[in-house]
Protein backbone atom coordinates (compact mmCIF):
# COMPACT_ATOMS: atom_id res chain seq x y z
CA UNK A 1 0.00 0.00 0.00
CA UNK A 2 3.09 2.42 1.37
CA UNK A 3 4.95 1.36 -2.53
CA UNK A 4 1.41 1.88 -4.29
CA UNK A 5 0.16 5.13 -2.91
CA UNK A 6 3.67 6.55 -2.76
CA UNK A 7 4.36 5.75 -6.34
CA UNK A 8 1.05 6.92 -7.65
CA UNK A 9 1.30 10.41 -6.43
CA UNK A 10 5.04 10.78 -7.74
CA UNK A 11 4.13 9.60 -10.95
CA UNK A 12 1.89 12.00 -12.16
CA UNK A 13 4.47 14.33 -12.44
CA UNK A 14 7.00 12.33 -13.94
CA UNK A 15 6.28 12.25 -17.90
CA UNK A 16 6.05 16.16 -17.53
CA UNK A 17 7.85 17.39 -14.66
CA UNK A 18 10.87 18.53 -16.91
CA UNK A 19 7.89 20.23 -19.45
CA UNK A 20 6.31 21.33 -16.68
CA UNK A 21 10.01 23.60 -15.40
CA UNK A 22 10.43 24.77 -19.19
CA UNK A 23 7.37 25.64 -19.65
CA UNK A 24 7.22 28.13 -16.48
CA UNK A 25 10.19 29.91 -18.76
CA UNK A 26 13.28 27.60 -17.39
CA UNK A 27 16.19 26.42 -19.80
CA UNK A 28 17.46 23.25 -20.02
CA UNK A 29 20.40 23.80 -18.10
CA UNK A 30 18.21 26.02 -15.13
CA UNK A 31 15.45 22.68 -15.18
CA UNK A 32 17.79 20.42 -14.76
CA UNK A 33 19.94 22.40 -12.10
CA UNK A 34 16.71 22.66 -10.42
CA UNK A 35 16.48 18.94 -10.74
CA UNK A 36 20.23 18.91 -9.15
CA UNK A 37 19.03 21.20 -5.79
CA UNK A 38 16.27 18.70 -5.44
CA UNK A 39 19.22 16.02 -4.89
CA UNK A 40 21.15 18.15 -3.23
CA UNK A 41 18.29 18.62 -0.95
CA UNK A 42 18.90 14.42 -0.51
CA UNK A 43 22.42 15.08 -0.12
CA UNK A 44 21.75 17.58 2.43
CA UNK A 45 19.31 15.67 4.19
CA UNK A 46 19.69 12.06 3.67
CA UNK A 47 21.81 10.99 6.77
CA UNK A 48 19.38 13.65 9.39
CA UNK A 49 16.28 11.87 8.13
CA UNK A 50 18.01 8.35 8.57
CA UNK A 51 18.71 9.78 12.10
CA UNK A 52 15.16 10.39 12.36
CA UNK A 53 14.09 7.03 10.81
CA UNK A 54 16.51 4.91 13.63
CA UNK A 55 15.90 7.14 16.34
CA UNK A 56 12.58 8.10 16.32
CA UNK A 57 10.80 5.47 14.09
CA UNK A 58 10.26 4.82 10.61
CA UNK A 59 6.46 5.26 11.12
CA UNK A 60 7.60 8.77 12.22
CA UNK A 61 9.90 9.32 9.04
CA UNK A 62 7.24 8.51 6.87
CA UNK A 63 4.53 10.46 8.06
CA UNK A 64 6.87 13.86 8.00
CA UNK A 65 7.67 12.87 4.45
CA UNK A 66 3.87 12.97 3.02
CA UNK A 67 3.52 16.17 4.76
CA UNK A 68 6.86 17.64 3.47
CA UNK A 69 6.50 16.46 -0.12
CA UNK A 70 2.46 17.76 0.14
CA UNK A 71 3.43 21.23 1.01
CA UNK A 72 6.65 21.32 -1.69
CA UNK A 73 4.81 20.08 -4.41
CA UNK A 74 1.92 22.40 -3.64
CA UNK A 75 4.34 25.42 -3.86
CA UNK A 76 5.89 24.36 -7.38
CA UNK A 77 2.16 24.87 -8.90
CA UNK A 78 2.40 28.62 -7.33
CA UNK A 79 6.06 28.76 -8.88
CA UNK A 80 4.89 27.85 -12.23
CA UNK A 81 1.74 29.99 -12.06
CA UNK A 82 3.94 32.99 -11.37
CA UNK A 83 6.87 32.34 -13.67
CA UNK A 84 9.00 32.59 -10.51
CA UNK A 85 12.79 33.16 -10.85
CA UNK A 86 15.37 30.73 -10.54
CA UNK A 87 16.51 30.68 -7.00
CA UNK A 88 12.55 30.20 -6.00
CA UNK A 89 12.81 27.06 -7.97
CA UNK A 90 15.59 25.86 -5.86
CA UNK A 91 14.49 26.38 -2.71
CA UNK A 92 11.58 24.58 -2.90
CA UNK A 93 13.49 21.62 -5.29
CA UNK A 94 15.57 21.47 -1.25
CA UNK A 95 12.34 20.93 0.08
CA UNK A 96 11.04 18.13 -2.45
CA UNK A 97 14.39 16.77 -1.81
CA UNK A 98 14.25 16.93 2.11
CA UNK A 99 10.44 15.18 1.45
CA UNK A 100 12.02 12.10 -0.24
CA UNK A 101 15.14 11.31 2.04
CA UNK A 102 12.60 10.93 5.26
CA UNK A 103 11.13 7.90 2.90
CA UNK A 104 14.38 6.92 1.60
CA UNK A 105 15.72 4.23 3.82
CA UNK A 106 13.27 3.93 5.99
CA UNK A 107 10.35 1.88 4.49
CA UNK A 108 13.27 -0.35 3.35
CA UNK A 109 14.49 -0.63 6.42
CA UNK A 110 10.87 -1.13 7.99
CA UNK A 111 10.72 -3.88 5.82
CA UNK A 112 13.48 -5.77 5.96
CA UNK A 113 13.31 -5.79 9.53
CA UNK A 114 9.53 -7.02 10.28
CA UNK A 115 10.16 -9.89 7.18
CA UNK A 116 12.69 -10.87 10.05
CA UNK A 117 10.98 -10.15 13.21
CA UNK A 118 7.82 -12.42 11.68
CA UNK A 119 10.56 -15.54 10.71
CA UNK A 120 9.92 -14.73 7.07
CA UNK A 121 12.14 -17.46 5.25
CA UNK A 122 12.53 -16.26 1.73
CA UNK A 123 14.67 -14.72 -0.62
CA UNK A 124 15.00 -10.48 -0.29
CA UNK A 125 15.07 -10.38 -4.58
CA UNK A 126 11.40 -12.45 -4.68
CA UNK A 127 10.18 -9.15 -1.63
CA UNK A 128 11.88 -6.40 -3.49
CA UNK A 129 10.91 -7.91 -7.12
CA UNK A 130 7.19 -8.38 -6.00
CA UNK A 131 8.32 -4.44 -4.59
CA UNK A 132 9.25 -3.81 -8.05
CA UNK A 133 5.49 -4.93 -9.46
CA UNK A 134 3.41 -2.66 -7.55
CA UNK A 135 5.67 -0.09 -8.42
CA UNK A 136 5.57 -0.35 -11.78
CA UNK A 137 1.98 -0.67 -11.98
CA UNK A 138 1.02 2.69 -9.84
CA UNK A 139 3.93 4.38 -12.35
CA UNK A 140 2.18 2.90 -15.22
CA UNK A 141 -1.07 3.91 -13.94
CA UNK A 142 0.11 7.30 -12.76
CA UNK A 143 2.45 8.40 -15.28
CA UNK A 144 0.06 7.70 -18.50
CA UNK A 145 -3.40 9.65 -16.36
CA UNK A 146 -0.82 12.20 -15.88
CA UNK A 147 -0.03 12.92 -19.12
CA UNK A 148 -3.53 12.56 -19.81
CA UNK A 149 -4.29 14.96 -17.13
CA UNK A 150 -2.22 17.44 -18.26
CA UNK A 151 -2.55 17.48 -22.27
CA UNK A 152 -6.59 17.75 -21.15
CA UNK A 153 -6.26 20.41 -18.30
CA UNK A 154 -2.90 21.75 -17.49
CA UNK A 155 0.60 21.31 -16.79
CA UNK A 156 -0.11 22.09 -12.92
CA UNK A 157 -3.08 19.77 -12.49
CA UNK A 158 -1.26 16.70 -11.91
CA UNK A 159 0.64 18.46 -9.18
CA UNK A 160 -2.45 19.13 -7.45
CA UNK A 161 -3.34 15.55 -7.85
CA UNK A 162 0.12 14.58 -6.24
CA UNK A 163 -0.45 16.33 -3.15
CA UNK A 164 -3.41 15.56 -2.36
CA UNK A 165 -2.88 11.96 -2.43
CA UNK A 166 0.01 12.30 -0.24
CA UNK A 167 -2.48 13.59 2.35
CA UNK A 168 -4.34 10.53 1.81
CA UNK A 169 -1.28 8.49 2.45
CA UNK A 170 -0.43 9.73 5.34
CA UNK A 171 -3.83 9.16 7.02
CA UNK A 172 -3.37 5.21 5.78
CA UNK A 173 0.09 5.31 7.05
CA UNK A 174 -1.01 6.65 10.62
CA UNK A 175 -3.70 4.18 10.81
CA UNK A 176 -1.86 1.19 9.11
CA UNK A 177 1.83 1.45 9.88
CA UNK A 178 3.80 0.45 12.74
CA UNK A 179 7.26 -0.54 13.36
CA UNK A 180 7.44 -4.41 13.53
CA UNK A 181 10.66 -5.79 14.94
CA UNK A 182 12.49 -2.68 15.40
CA UNK A 183 12.24 -0.27 18.70
CA UNK A 184 13.01 3.17 18.39
CA UNK A 185 15.81 4.70 20.24
CA UNK A 186 14.00 7.76 22.33
CA UNK A 187 16.66 8.75 24.95
CA UNK A 188 19.38 10.72 24.54
CA UNK A 189 20.28 14.22 22.69
CA UNK A 190 19.82 14.73 19.39
CA UNK A 191 23.25 15.70 18.53
CA UNK A 192 24.74 12.55 20.52
CA UNK A 193 22.41 10.17 18.50
CA UNK A 194 23.27 11.94 15.59
CA UNK A 195 27.17 11.16 15.96
CA UNK A 196 26.48 7.72 17.23
CA UNK A 197 24.15 6.64 14.32
CA UNK A 198 26.41 9.14 11.74
CA UNK A 199 29.28 7.21 13.30
CA UNK A 200 28.38 3.83 12.50
CA UNK A 201 27.27 4.29 9.39
CA UNK A 202 30.65 5.06 8.38
CA UNK A 203 31.72 2.05 10.56
CA UNK A 204 29.59 -0.20 8.46
CA UNK A 205 29.42 1.86 5.13
CA UNK A 206 32.13 3.58 4.34
CA UNK A 207 34.84 1.84 6.13
CA UNK A 208 33.60 -1.50 4.30
CA UNK A 209 35.56 -1.90 1.31
CA UNK A 210 32.93 -3.73 -0.57
CA UNK A 211 29.92 -1.31 0.34
CA UNK A 212 31.88 1.73 0.05
CA UNK A 213 32.71 0.96 -3.72
CA UNK A 214 29.11 0.14 -4.04
CA UNK A 215 28.09 3.77 -2.83
CA UNK A 216 30.80 5.05 -5.22
CA UNK A 217 29.60 3.32 -8.01
CA UNK A 218 26.10 5.20 -7.60
CA UNK A 219 28.06 8.71 -8.02
CA UNK A 220 28.43 8.30 -11.16
CA UNK A 221 25.58 6.12 -12.22
CA UNK A 222 22.24 7.82 -9.82
CA UNK A 223 22.89 11.62 -11.94
CA UNK A 224 23.03 9.88 -15.29
CA UNK A 225 20.08 7.66 -14.26
CA UNK A 226 17.65 10.74 -12.50
CA UNK A 227 18.68 13.07 -16.28
CA UNK A 228 18.31 10.40 -18.71
CA UNK A 229 14.61 9.52 -17.71
CA UNK A 230 13.85 13.05 -17.14
CA UNK A 231 15.31 13.90 -20.76
CA UNK A 232 13.33 11.50 -22.44
CA UNK A 233 10.30 13.79 -21.73
CA UNK A 234 11.33 16.88 -24.23
CA UNK A 235 13.88 14.46 -26.20
CA UNK A 236 10.87 11.53 -27.69
CA UNK A 237 8.86 15.03 -28.19
CA UNK A 238 11.62 16.52 -30.01
CA UNK A 239 11.77 13.16 -32.17
CA UNK A 240 7.85 12.76 -32.37
CA UNK A 241 7.57 15.96 -34.01
CA UNK A 242 4.42 17.85 -31.94
CA UNK A 243 6.12 19.45 -28.24
CA UNK A 244 2.77 19.35 -26.62
CA UNK A 245 1.89 15.92 -27.12
CA UNK A 246 1.99 15.39 -23.29
CA UNK A 247 0.78 11.81 -23.64
CA UNK A 248 3.68 11.01 -25.51
CA UNK A 249 5.62 11.85 -22.70
CA UNK A 250 3.92 10.02 -20.01
CA UNK A 251 4.04 7.03 -21.94
CA UNK A 252 7.52 7.15 -22.26
CA UNK A 253 7.30 7.04 -18.37
CA UNK A 254 4.68 4.19 -18.29
CA UNK A 255 6.86 2.21 -20.71
CA UNK A 256 9.89 2.65 -17.67
CA UNK A 257 7.21 1.45 -15.68
CA UNK A 258 5.80 -1.71 -17.70
CA UNK A 259 9.85 -2.39 -17.64
CA UNK A 260 9.86 -2.08 -13.91
CA UNK A 261 7.25 -4.88 -13.92
CA UNK A 262 8.67 -7.10 -15.83
CA UNK A 263 11.93 -6.43 -14.43
CA UNK A 264 11.21 -7.22 -10.81
CA UNK A 265 9.43 -10.60 -12.23
CA UNK A 266 12.98 -11.24 -13.57
CA UNK A 267 15.03 -10.40 -10.69
CA UNK A 268 15.30 -13.73 -8.83
CA UNK A 269 15.66 -15.66 -12.15
CA UNK A 270 18.29 -13.33 -13.23
CA UNK A 271 19.87 -13.06 -10.12
CA UNK A 272 20.42 -17.63 -10.68
CA UNK A 273 22.17 -17.59 -13.95
CA UNK A 274 25.19 -15.69 -11.97
CA UNK A 275 26.92 -17.28 -9.16
CA UNK A 276 27.60 -13.95 -7.42
CA UNK A 277 25.18 -10.93 -7.34
CA UNK A 278 28.17 -8.73 -8.67
CA UNK A 279 28.67 -11.19 -11.62
CA UNK A 280 24.58 -9.93 -12.45
CA UNK A 281 25.39 -6.43 -11.54
CA UNK A 282 28.12 -6.19 -14.38
CA UNK A 283 26.68 -7.49 -16.77
CA UNK A 284 23.73 -5.43 -16.29
CA UNK A 285 25.54 -1.89 -15.89
CA UNK A 286 27.72 -2.88 -19.16
CA UNK A 287 24.42 -3.59 -21.11
CA UNK A 288 23.30 -0.18 -19.60
CA UNK A 289 25.74 1.66 -20.89
CA UNK A 290 25.68 0.60 -24.24
CA UNK A 291 21.45 0.69 -24.69
CA UNK A 292 22.63 4.25 -22.83
CA UNK A 293 24.75 5.72 -25.54
CA UNK A 294 22.76 4.36 -28.76
CA UNK A 295 19.57 6.21 -27.45
CA UNK A 296 21.70 8.91 -28.16
CA UNK A 297 23.12 8.74 -31.46
CA UNK A 298 20.35 6.33 -33.19
CA UNK A 299 18.05 9.64 -33.26
CA UNK A 300 14.76 7.80 -34.58
CA UNK A 301 11.60 8.18 -32.48
CA UNK A 302 10.42 4.07 -32.66
CA UNK A 303 14.14 2.75 -32.05
CA UNK A 304 14.73 4.93 -29.36
CA UNK A 305 11.44 3.97 -27.63
CA UNK A 306 12.91 0.60 -27.83
CA UNK A 307 15.80 1.38 -26.57
CA UNK A 308 14.03 3.12 -23.52
CA UNK A 309 12.13 -0.76 -22.77
CA UNK A 310 15.38 -2.57 -23.16
CA UNK A 311 17.34 0.25 -20.48
CA UNK A 312 14.15 0.50 -17.76
CA UNK A 313 14.32 -3.54 -17.91
CA UNK A 314 17.75 -3.60 -17.32
CA UNK A 315 17.28 -0.86 -14.71
CA UNK A 316 14.49 -2.71 -12.88
CA UNK A 317 15.94 -6.07 -12.88
CA UNK A 318 19.30 -4.99 -11.12
CA UNK A 319 17.79 -2.60 -8.33
CA UNK A 320 16.21 -6.15 -6.74
CA UNK A 321 19.80 -7.60 -7.22
CA UNK A 322 21.71 -4.71 -5.31
CA UNK A 323 19.16 -4.44 -2.87
CA UNK A 324 20.04 -7.44 -1.24
CA UNK A 325 23.57 -7.52 -1.58
CA UNK A 326 23.29 -4.23 0.19
CA UNK A 327 20.97 -5.31 2.83
CA UNK A 328 23.07 -8.78 3.09
CA UNK A 329 26.01 -6.70 5.20
CA UNK A 330 23.86 -3.97 7.26
CA UNK A 331 23.02 -4.51 11.00
CA UNK A 332 19.55 -3.78 12.09
CA UNK A 333 19.70 -0.99 14.34
CA UNK A 334 21.72 0.82 11.50
CA UNK A 335 20.00 -0.14 8.45
CA UNK A 336 17.83 3.09 7.37
CA UNK A 337 20.89 5.33 8.23
CA UNK A 338 23.29 3.19 5.98
CA UNK A 339 20.48 2.87 3.15
CA UNK A 340 19.71 6.40 3.93
CA UNK A 341 23.66 7.08 2.88
CA UNK A 342 23.59 5.18 0.12
CA UNK A 343 20.79 7.01 -1.81
CA UNK A 344 22.88 10.20 -0.65
CA UNK A 345 25.57 8.79 -2.50
CA UNK A 346 23.76 8.44 -5.49
CA UNK A 347 21.95 11.87 -5.27
CA UNK A 348 25.34 13.39 -4.66
CA UNK A 349 25.64 11.68 -8.44
CA UNK A 350 23.00 14.17 -9.69
CA UNK A 351 24.21 17.21 -8.18
CA UNK A 352 26.97 17.43 -10.74
CA UNK A 353 25.68 15.15 -13.47
CA UNK A 354 22.16 16.98 -14.07
CA UNK A 355 24.01 20.31 -14.75
CA UNK A 356 26.59 19.29 -16.65
CA UNK A 357 24.04 17.30 -18.87
CA UNK A 358 21.36 19.77 -19.06
CA UNK A 359 24.48 22.17 -20.61
CA UNK A 360 25.31 19.21 -22.89
CA UNK A 361 21.73 19.63 -24.31
CA UNK A 362 21.67 23.23 -24.30
CA UNK A 363 24.69 23.41 -26.59
CA UNK A 364 24.31 20.53 -28.78
CA UNK A 365 21.25 18.44 -28.35
CA UNK A 366 19.48 15.57 -26.54
CA UNK A 367 21.29 13.20 -28.35
CA UNK A 368 24.71 14.12 -27.38
CA UNK A 369 23.98 14.28 -24.23
CA UNK A 370 23.01 10.74 -23.95
CA UNK A 371 25.77 10.06 -25.06
CA UNK A 372 27.97 11.76 -22.70
CA UNK A 373 25.77 10.09 -19.49
CA UNK A 374 26.41 6.83 -21.49
CA UNK A 375 30.45 7.59 -20.77
CA UNK A 376 29.95 8.93 -17.10
CA UNK A 377 28.22 5.32 -16.06
CA UNK A 378 31.40 3.83 -17.59
CA UNK A 379 33.37 5.23 -15.28
CA UNK A 380 31.16 3.33 -12.68
CA UNK A 381 32.55 -0.13 -14.22
CA UNK A 382 35.32 -0.33 -11.93
CA UNK A 383 33.84 0.53 -8.57
CA UNK A 384 31.39 -2.47 -9.13
CA UNK A 385 34.80 -4.85 -9.67
CA UNK A 386 36.71 -3.25 -6.69
CA UNK A 387 33.25 -4.61 -4.96
CA UNK A 388 33.40 -7.89 -6.09
CA UNK A 389 37.11 -8.45 -5.28
CA UNK A 390 36.08 -8.11 -1.61
CA UNK A 391 34.29 -11.17 -1.52
CA UNK A 392 31.44 -10.66 0.26
CA UNK A 393 29.17 -13.61 1.91
CA UNK A 394 26.42 -11.25 0.63
CA UNK A 395 28.14 -11.87 -2.95
CA UNK A 396 27.32 -15.44 -3.11
CA UNK A 397 24.64 -16.10 -0.26
CA UNK A 398 20.84 -15.67 -1.08
CA UNK A 399 18.57 -16.63 2.04
CA UNK A 400 17.46 -14.68 4.33
CA UNK A 401 18.58 -14.34 8.28
CA UNK A 402 16.99 -14.49 11.31
CA UNK A 403 17.22 -12.17 14.13
CA UNK A 404 19.85 -10.16 15.98
CA UNK A 405 21.35 -6.94 16.59
CA UNK A 406 23.83 -6.55 14.27
CA UNK A 407 22.15 -9.82 12.08
CA UNK A 408 21.58 -9.19 8.12
CA UNK A 409 19.42 -10.91 6.14
CA UNK A 410 21.24 -13.60 4.00
CA UNK A 411 20.57 -16.97 2.38
CA UNK A 412 21.45 -19.94 1.57
CA UNK A 413 22.79 -21.62 -1.87
CA UNK A 414 21.26 -25.02 -0.16
CA UNK A 415 17.67 -24.31 -0.07
CA UNK A 416 16.80 -25.17 3.33
CA UNK A 417 15.43 -21.61 3.76
CA UNK A 418 16.99 -21.84 7.29
CA UNK A 419 16.84 -18.62 9.31
CA UNK A 420 20.76 -17.85 10.57
CA UNK A 421 22.23 -15.38 12.46
CA UNK A 422 25.36 -13.66 10.60
CA UNK A 423 27.66 -10.74 11.23
CA UNK A 424 27.96 -8.16 8.78
CA UNK A 425 31.35 -8.28 6.85
CA UNK A 426 33.84 -6.20 8.11
CA UNK A 427 36.28 -6.77 6.02
CA UNK A 428 34.24 -7.01 2.80
CA UNK A 429 30.76 -5.57 2.85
Amino acid sequence: MLLLGNTLAASLIWGINTIFLLDAGLSNLEAFAANAFFTAGMVLFEVPTGVVADTAGRRVSYLLGTVTLAVSTLLYVLLWRIHAPFWQWAIVSVMIGLGFTFFSGAVEAWLVDALKATGFTGELETVFGRGQVVTGVAMLSGSVVGGLIAQETSLGVPFVLRGLILVAMFGIAFRLMHDVGFSPEKSGRVVTEVRKIASASVEYGLRVPAVRWLMIESLFTGGVGIYGFYALQPYLLQLYGNRRAYVIAGLAAAIVAGAQILGGFAAPRIRRLFRRRTSALMATATLGVVVLGLMGILQNFWVVIGLVVIWSLIFAASMPIRQTYMNGMIPSRQRATILSFDSLMGSAGGVWAQPLLGRVADVWGYGPSYVVGAAISAIALPALALSRRQNAPADTVQAIGASGESGSLESTEAGNQESELSPPALGPH
